[in-house]
């Protein structure tokens, strides 16, 4: 096995001791490190692997362009365009295995293009003065991102931050050596859902499209698993999706921080993705426990999921803004498109007797997504809860059906 070559991304002209300190740590593991420096304006004390010129050349500028360009932002976002573009082509010529990035607000932005320009299961280490925080958008993370808090990292290496730099270096270099290129034998069918406490009808359905020769891939609908359907819907990873826990495009319309961006429930459809949808979980709004719900929400009927998560339910005029929003979405699609309204219920919660009961609201909802839709969209009514085996079943027919048609690539036995 070679030895891994891991790509340090950083300003080093403000950076180099911290960058430096990086190298010597992958260095001392028995990894390779090459640094690439992302500076504009200032000149490294020591000579990088790629320099700011070679990132500018591979944005097709040069550096004192984009110095010329006389504003920071418009200057670091042409350098983030070329450090993406730079580093893709290094990947692609096998000459990096992983990349660790540091830096603060203006680091962090140009580091996660880095990272969007690889593919999946890449290795990609952010270390971050800004990580976790919800300055990132849900659209700027990849699925398989890895953020460290850059503790004590401002200005100048000590104690602190030497500590954190050491881990994230040591987590980036195992990370390239346990690295397994996903190869899937079989097409991938996308599935959203919540835990099962809440959505249960995963338990029935992977099965069954597994002895159909497919591989289903179940995204966690709490903000960044919707975010990572997205992302590989846009890379056409996906035979069909299977969308049936949409509270997300509920939670962003209604600016919850549970949010998977304003794209959420698009991708798949403007790819031409073949989709089954059900509206699943979309009469409620996410909340953070430990935060006081606004004002507007206060007194509603609430579920507290744990000690980081509560649902509040939708009030009639809300369900029908998101009733007119999801199926604005529903219709943008270029592909096969059947959605399923399971009359009973969409969340395990609002079941007859739970503590998110309100059929009248939730039939609000059906009619006036049915008055909004395009004709496009095949609707299938039911008399049935989500979590019920009927629903499953109507799922499965249509996906047969599908397949037998052509509209969905058939199963690999």
């Amino acid at each position: 096995m070679h030895k891994k070559i891991i790509l340090i991304i950083g300003t080093a002209d403000t950076k180099s001791d911290e960058l430096l300190f990086m190298k010597n740590c992958i260095e001392q593991q028995d990894g390779i490190a090459k640094i690439m420096d992302v500076g504009v304006l200032g000149d490294p004390s020591f000579e990088p692997a790629y320099s700011k010129h070679d990132v500018a050349e591979a944005a097709s500028t040069t550096n004192k362009e984009i110095i010329a360009l006389g504003d920071e932002h418009k200057a670091m976002n042409k350098t983030a365009e070329g450090a993406a573009i730079l580093t893709r082509k290094l990947f692609d010529a096998s000459e990096i295995d992983g990349i660790i990035a540091l830096g603060g607000t203006m680091g962090t932005d140009l580091a996660l293009d880095a990272a969007a320009s690889l593919p999946l299961g890449v290795p990609k280490y952010v270390v971050s003065t800004i990580a976790f925080s919800h300055l990132i958008p849900p659209e700027r993370i990849t699925p398989d991102l890895t953020m460290m808090l850059w503790s004590g990292g401002l200005y100048g290496l000590n104690t602190v931050c030497e500590s954190v730099l050491s881990q994230a270096c040591g987590g980036v270099l195992g990370a390239a050596k346990a690295y397994k290129r996903p190869q899937a034998q079989k097409p991938l069918i996308a599935l959203s859902s919540l835990g099962k406490s809440a959505l249960t009808y995963m338990v029935r359905l992977k099965p069954e499209l597994e002895k159909r020769g497919y591989e289903l891939i179940v995204f966690h609908t709490t903000g960044q698993g919707g975010r990572a359907l997205e992302f590989l819907a846009g890379r056409k990873r996906f035979a069909a999706v299977l969308d049936f826990s949409l509270q997300e495009v509920v939670n962003d319309l209604y600016k919850s921080i549970v949010t998977s961006g304003s794209s959420r429930m698009e991708t798949a459809g403007l790819n031409g993705v073949p989709q089954i949808i059900a509206p699943g979980s979309i009469n409620i709004i996410d909340i953070p426990t430990w935060q006081k719900p606004i004002k507007k929400l206060r007194g509603r009927p609430l579920h507290v999921h744990n000690r980081l998560l509560s649902s509040v339910v939708l009030s009639k005029k809300e369900i029908k803004r998101a009733a007119r929003n999801i199926a604005k979405k529903a219709s943008m699609a270029k592909g096969k498109v059947a959605m399923i309204l399971p009359e009973k219920g969409v969340l395990e919660w609002d079941r007859k007797g739970n503590e998110l009961h309100d059929p009248e609201t939730l039939d609000v909802f059906f009619k006036e997504l049915q008055e909004s839709i395009k004709p496009e969209v095949d609707l299938v009514t039911l008399a049935c809860h989500i979590n019920d085996q009927a629903f499953t079943d109507k799922v499965l027919d249509i996906f047969d059906d599908w397949v037998e048609k052509g509209i969905i690539e058939k199963g690999v036995q």
